[in-house]
């Protein structure tokens, strides 16, 4: 059966263009007998951009829940995203709708043994990567504590409690006294929810 297959394309900025991208992977479907069924692109948008930022990659992930496609094909892994993490996740929502993924540069076909087992490797790698981060973030924390310094939150003073108390009292909304004394909406909630001789 041929597949059905939906290239997508980005360039990070509006003086760059996808032609060569699209070119390229057009002559690989046309090699391999694939259908180019939709072709999705977001010109002058950063791979750093989550998914609401990044409209044709959006439609594009919708396009696989609905199994509108057998195939994504992308010129390079930094058109989908600037991580490793960022490229596994893709990976397991195209598995999860029985979609693959062919990355030209990379020469990874997820349709071919070899492509499976790259992926799986990629997997191990992102996940060794996730626990580096948060290896890093531990030994930050550990040494903030060590050198006394105060995590969390700041905490508000009476003086400010008692202006939010009465701005409170008096009908003012959460947001406009966040706004009007220039503290954070949570800090109003938060001093919403404790008792008046607790402190905030």
């Amino acid at each position: 059966m041929t597949k059905r297959v939906a290239i997508y394309l980005r360039v990070s900025t509006k003086e760059q263009t996808t032609e060569n991208q699209r070119r390229e992977l057009e002559v690989v479907a046309e090699r391999a007998g694939w259908d180019v069924v939709r072709v999705f692109e977001d010109a002058g948008v950063s791979g750093a951009k989550g998914r609401e930022k990044r409209p044709a990659y959006d439609a594009l992930l919708k396009a696989v829940a609905r199994r509108e496609v057998d195939l994504v094909a992308a010129w390079s892994v930094d058109r989908l995203g600037r991580s490793m993490q960022d490229l596994v996740s893709f990976l397991e929502d195209l598995k999860g709708h029985g979609a693959d993924l062919y990355l030209h540069q990379q020469a990874l076909d997820t349709t071919t043994p070899s492509g499976r087992a790259l992926f799986g490797m990629m997997a191990v790698f992102a996940e060794f990567e996730r626990a580096m981060i948060q290896e890093r973030v531990h030994a930050g924390l550990s040494r903030a504590k060590a050198q006394g310094k105060k995590l969390g939150r700041p905490t508000l003073s009476a003086d400010m409690e008692a202006k939010v108390r009465a701005l409170r009292a008096e009908g003012m909304g959460v947001v406009k006294v966040a706004k009007s004394l220039g503290i954070g909406v949570s800090a109003v909630q938060r001093i919403d929810a404790l008792p008046p001789s607790t402190s905030a």
